[in-house]
C-alpha cells in the first residue's frame, strides 16, 4: 500500500507572531529578496487522451520517462531552483541544531524472543542507521551495521526473519528508500554468511522452516504478482521452486507462514493493498499433503496464527470491527468454526499468541486498548497500557511466560514493555529518551460534522497557555485510507512544532481503519470525496473555533497522504497558506499503469472502468489544476528511489502547478536522488530534510525559529 511511512510530525514556534496577509506577503518578500523567484520554464506538449469520450490533457506526459537526458536535467534544474530559495531562508542553523539535539540520541526497537536471544535494532546517538543486535545472557551483540557498508550511510538493514532456535537471522539489504531489497542469511553463532543470498527483489512472508532445511517466501514483481517459493538451504536460489502462485496477477500479494512446529504451511491471498476479501490456503507438511483451500468465497479478511492443529483467525466476516475464530486444520469444515472472541464496538487493529493467551488490540476512540482471553475466550484481563497512545501488538512466543509491545503518544516518547503473561506484571524494557519539555504539551481530542454531517474525531495538540486567537501557525495531517488508523504517537517533528508555539492536528478521517471496516469503506473508491470533505472540514473546525487562520495553516501528507493533500488543496485552495506533499498519488487517471500501483486498484478504482473513471477524474488533482487559481505555497518531496509510488506524479504536478498558478506563492520540487517510500534515510539526512522543510513552513507562516 502506498504507506503512511513519513511518520506523524508535528512542530510549531516558541515566537509565533501575527501577522495579516499583506504583513505576511512582505514579510515573505523580504526574506528571500535577491533571489530568483520564477519557476524554470517547462516544455508543455499537446497531448490528449480519450477516455469514455472525454477528452483528457496531460501536457507533461514526457517527464512520465525517469531516465530521460530530459528529465534527468529538469530533475536537476528544479532541486537548483528550490535549493536557490531554501537555502537561503532564516533560522535554519537554529532548526538543523535542535533537529540534530532531538534525532541524534539512543533508540531501540521492540525485541523478539528466539531460542532464549533476543533480538531487535538499536541506533546509537552518534550513529545515521539502526544496527540489528542479539541480547544473550545480559549482553548485547551487534549482529548487522549498515553503518559500514557505504560511504553516504544510505543503506539500511531489515529484519526478516529468525530461526525458531535462535540461530539463523535473515536481513534485508536496502539501498536508499527502495523497496527492494537483496537477502542474505546469517549463521549467528559463527557470524558468517551463508551462501544463500537472495537477488534484489520484493519479499514478503519469509520464514524458515523449524529443522532449517529451508526456507517459504513470497516474490512480487511488478506486473506480474506473487509467486510462493520454497528455497532448500545450500542450493541456488534460482533454482528454488515456486508452490503456490499460479492464477493471481499483480492485485493480489501471497504469503505464507509456517507454524512453530513446521506441521502446517499456511498461506494467505489478498486482494489489494487492505483488502477486504483474503483467501486462506493450508497445507500439513508433515504428511506431505496437497495445499487445501480453508476459506476463498467469502468477500472478507482472514488472518492468523497457527498453535498446534488449530489456526487462529482474526476475521471481519459477519463482522466489520473483527472477531476472532479457531479453525481446527484437521476439520477445517466451515461449520465447525469457533467463534472464540465475539465482535465489539470497537475496532480490532491486531490479535497474537503468546504465552497460551490471545492478545487482542481494540481501538476505542482512536486510543488503543489491549486485553488477554484464553483460548477457550473467557476474559483474563486488560493490559494497563497508558492513555490517549498507541500500542503495538503484543510480540511473545506460545511457550514463553513473557511478551513485549512499544508504546508512545503525544507525551511519552517511544516505550518498550515487557510483559509477564502469568501475572499481568509489566515493566519498562527500554525507553527513548528526548530532549523535549513533555510536561508542556495539551492533548485534546475534539469532534467535529464533516460536509455529510458525519461526526470525525480529530487530535489537537499544542503548548499548555496557547490562546485560541486565530492567529497560531498550524500543521494539519492525516491519511484517510487502506484501512490505515492514524493513532496518537510521540514524533520528534511534532515536539518540535508545539515548542515552537504551533498547533498539531490529527483528524481521522474514513478511509482509515478506526472504526472498523464500515469507516474504511465509507472512504474508498467511489466515495473517496468523503475523505477529503472529512479533511476539508478539519480544517474548517480548526479556523471556526479560531485554533488559526488560512494565513496560518499548513497541510500536509504522504503517499495516500499526499494524495489527501493534492485534492483539498486544489479543491479549496484558499483554505490554506502552504502544502508540503510527499510521495504522493496525483494522477489519478494514469496511476495504475506505474509500478506496483495495481495493487492499489481495490481501494481506488480504474480508469479503465467507465464508473469508475467518472469519480477519479472528479478529484484526481492533476486533472483539476486551473489556470489561473491562486494556489497556496507548494513543496512537492519525492525522488528516484520510490519504486512504490511512482516520482512521476510529483514531477507532473509541480510542472502543471508552476505553469498554471495565479498566485505569487511558490511551487517548489525537492527531488532526492537516493530518496524512496521505505525510510531508511540515515539520521543526517533526515536533519537535512527537516530543516528544508520547516523553513519552507516558518517562512510561509510567518514563524521565526528560536
Amino acid at each position: 500500500m502506498p504507506e503512511r511511512r513519513f511518520s506523524r510530525t508535528l512542530l510549531l514556534a516558541l515566537v509565533a507572531f501575527a501577522v495579516t496577509a499583506s504583513q505576511l506577503g512582505t514579510i515573505v518578500s523580504a526574506q528571500v529578496a535577491g533571489i530568483k523567484r520564477t519557476p524554470p520554464k517547462t516544455r508543455a506538449e499537446v497531448v490528449k487522451d480519450t477516455i469514455f469520450g472525454v477528452e483528457v490533457s496531460d501536457p507533461y506526459r514526457w517527464l512520465e520517462d525517469q531516465n530521460s537526458a530530459e528529465t534527468r536535467a529538469w530533475i536537476d534544474e528544479q532541486n537548483r531552483y528550490t535549493d536557490s530559495i531554501l537555502q537561503a531562508l532564516p533560522g535554519r542553523d537554529r532548526i538543523s541544531s535542535r533537529f540534530a539535539e532531538l534525532l541524534k540520541i539512543d533508540t531501540i526497537g521492540v525485541p523478539i524472543e528466539r531460542g532464549g536471544r533476543y533480538f531487535f535494532t538499536k541506533r546509537l546517538a552518534s550513529q545515521n542507521q539502526p544496527v540489528i543486535y542479539m541480547r544473550e545472557k545480559g549482553r548485547d551483540v551487534a549482529l548487522v551495521d549498515p553503518n559500514t557498508w557505504t560511504k553516504d550511510q544510505t543503506s539500511s538493514a531489515a529484519l526478516m526473519d529468525i530461526s525458531e532456535d535462535g540461530k539463523l537471522l535473515m536481513y534485508g539489504i536496502r539501498e536508499g528508500g527502495a523497496d527492494e531489497i537483496v537477502g542474505v542469511i546469517l549463521d549467528i553463532d559463527s557470524r558468517k554468511e551463508l551462501p544463500d543470498r537472495f537477488p534484489k527483489a520484493r519479499y514478503f512472508g519469509t520464514t524458515f522452516t523449524p529443522d532449517k532445511k529451508g526456507l517459504y517466501y513470497t516474490r512480487f514483481q511488478n506486473g506480474v504478482g506473487s509467486h510462493v517459493m520454497y528455497h532448500e538451504m545450500g542450493t541456488d536460489v534460482a533454482k528454488d521452486v515456486e508452490i503456490f502462485g499460479k492464477g493471481y496477477g499483480p492485485t493480489e500479494l501471497i504469503s505464507p507462514d509456517v507454524s512453530r512446529d513446521g506441521k502446517w504451511l499456511i498461506l494467505y491471498v489478498v486482494h489489494g493493498s487492505a483488502a477486504r476479501k483474503i483467501e486462506v490456503y493450508a497445507q500439513n507438511l508433515e504428511k506431505k499433503g496437497p495445499i487445501t483451500t480453508i476459506v476463498n468465497d467469502l468477500d472478507a479478511t482472514f488472518n492468523g496464527t497457527v498453535e498446534g492443529d488449530h489456526l487462529y483467525l482474526l476475521t471481519s466476516w459477519q463482522a466489520p470491527n473483527r472477531r476472532v475464530i479457531d479453525v481446527d486444520l484437521n476439520n477445517p469444515a466451515r461449520d465447525k468454526w469457533r467463534t472464540v472472541i465475539a465482535e465489539t464496538p470497537f475496532a480490532v487493529t491486531g490479535m497474537r499468541l503468546a504465552g497460551g493467551k490471545i492478545f487482542v488490540n481494540y481501538l476505542e476512540n482512536v486510543a488503543t486498548k489491549m486485553k488477554v482471553f484464553e483460548t477457550s475466550g473467557k476474559l483474563v484481563r486488560d493490559v494497563p497500557v497508558p492513555p490517549m497512545g498507541s500500542a503495538g501488538s503484543m510480540n511473545g512466543q506460545w511457550d514463553k511466560d513473557e511478551a513485549f509491545y512499544g508504546f508512545s503518544s503525544y507525551k511519552q516518547p517511544f516505550t518498550v514493555y515487557r510483559y509477564q503473561i502469568s501475572t499481568g506484571k509489566q515493566e519498562e524494557w527500554a525507553r527513548i529518551n528526548v530532549p523535549v519539555n513533555t510536561e508542556q504539551i495539551e492533548v485534546k481530542q475534539v469532534w467535529y460534522e464533516s460536509k455529510d454531517k458525519t461526526k470525525v474525531p480529530m487530535y489537537v495538540a499544542y503548548k499548555k497557555g496557547t490562546k485560541l486567537d486565530g492567529t497560531n501557525p498550524t500543521y494539519l495531517t492525516a491519511y484517510g485510507g487502506f484501512n490505515s488508523s492514524m493513532t496518537p504517537g510521540f514524533s520528534t517533528f511534532a515536539a518540535y512544532w508545539i515548542e515552537q508555539g504551533g498547533v498539531y492536528a490529527l483528524p481521522n478521517l474514513r478511509g482509515g481503519g478506526e472504526f472498523g471496516e464500515k469507516w474504511h469503506e465509507a472512504g474508498m473508491l467511489e466515495k473517496k470525496q468523503n475523505v477529503f470533505d472529512d479533511f476539508i472540514g478539519a480544517a474548517e473546525w480548526l479556523i471556526k473555533n479560531r485554533y488559526t487562520s488560512p494565513q496560518k495553516l499548513a497541510i500536509a501528507g504522504g503517499s495516500n497522504g499526499g494524495l489527501l493533500v493534492g485534492a483539498a488543496m486544489t479543491q479549496r485552495p484558499e483554505l490554506f497558506q502552504a502544502v508540503v506533499c510527499s510521495y504522493p498519488l496525483l494522477d489519478m487517471v494514469r496511476y495504475d499503469k506505474f509500478l506496483v500501483a495495481k495493487f492499489w486498484v481495490p481501494e481506488y478504482g480504474s480508469a479503465e472502468k467507465e464508473e469508475q473513471f467518472k469519480y477519479l477524474l472528479a478529484y484526481s488533482p492533476y486533472q483539476n489544476v486551473k489556470q489561473g487559481t491562486k494556489y497556496p505555497a507548494v513543496l512537492f518531496i519525492t525522488g528516484d528511489a520510490d519504486t512504490r509510488v511512482a516520482p512521476l506524479h510529483a514531477r507532473k504536478m509541480a510542472a502543471l502547478m508552476q505553469a498554471m498558478n495565479g498566485s505569487d506563492k511558490p511551487i517548489l520540487l525537492h527531488y532526492d536522488t537516493k530518496a524512496g517510500h521505505s525510510g531508511g534515510s540515515p539520521v543526517s539526512k533526515q536533519i537535512e530534510d527537516m530543516t528544508d522543510t520547516l523553513s519552507f513552513l516558518f517562512w510561509q507562516l510567518g514563524m521565526k525559529a528560536s
